[in-house]
């Protein structure tokens, strides 16, 4: 590839992300200026939210294998949702954000530095299998159930759900609280899902189908979407401050 860049993924990505500050707006305006939008509480809302979230965490880690400098780019990524911790703490504490999502991306990008050389062993097709059910097995863990949507299929020890490490990895402790929370389980199955189908679509020579460029303006969000989502939050809420005092 003579551009080096697999142009259908900043595309993706981009698409992503102007969907995830469309929906952070209308989360601005219900729940940080008041105003009664009661579709925001539907269904519909809630699986535009999940689609969102879905594809960034996906499209992480289908990229995971093309990235350099994994190692800093992991820890600037964790470091990142670590300043989004401090900064929502500060500004405002009755939203503040604990493990959201770019603390899980960045701990999958580091986790994945030594678990490579294990994943790496693994036929792509079977790791893809064992990635999405081992995902929507976990998926309903922060509830307290093993299973997905509305299949609980077995109840978790309540002692799992103990302390910040076990919140972390999955199991939230009594109380907690955040409006992004991303926890280690189940999430990081989908990460590895999306690195094995990378894997799957280069043994398929497949790549070759991402190369082409089909819109510039969804590529440059992509391209910047990690400054772009940094900064998306303060000018949301400068914009809405200055477009309600006229």
């Amino acid at each position: 590839m003579k551009s080096g860049r697999y142009f259908a993924l900043d595309g993706i990505r981009g698409l992503a992300l102007l969907n995830m500050i469309a929906y952070h707006a209308v989360w601005d305006l219900v729940y940080l200026f008041g105003f009664d939008l009661q579709w925001y509480q539907s269904e519909s809302a809630y699986i535009w939210q999940q689609c969102i979230c879905h594809t960034f965490i996906f499209l992480s880690g289908f990229c995971e294998p093309l990235g350099k400098k994994k190692l800093k780019r992991g820890v600037t990524v964790f470091s990142l949702g670590f300043l989004i911790v401090l900064a929502t703490l500060i500004a405002m504490p009755q939203n503040r954000v604990r493990f959201g999502v770019l603390t899980l991306i960045g701990s999958c990008m580091l986790l994945m530095i030594p678990a490579e050389k294990v994943l790496r062993k693994c036929r792509p097709v079977y790791g893809l299998i064992f990635s999405i059910t081992l995902f929507l097995l976990t998926r309903n863990i922060n509830q307290g159930y093993l299973g997905f949507a509305n299949w609980n299929l077995l109840p978790l020890p309540d002692n799992w759900y103990h302390n910040f490490v076990t919140t972390y990895l999955g199991f939230p402790m009594p109380g907690f609280h955040s409006t992004d929370y991303f926890s280690l389980l189940p999430w990081i199955f989908l990460y590895t899902a999306g690195y094995f189908t990378h894997r799957l679509f280069a043994h398929c020579k497949l790549l070759t189908h991402l190369e082409s460029s089909k819109s510039k303006t969804l590529e440059w969000f992509g391209r910047h979407s990690l400054g772009l989502y940094m900064i998306h939050q303060p000018l949301l809420y400068f914009l809405f401050v200055a477009v309600l005092a006229l």
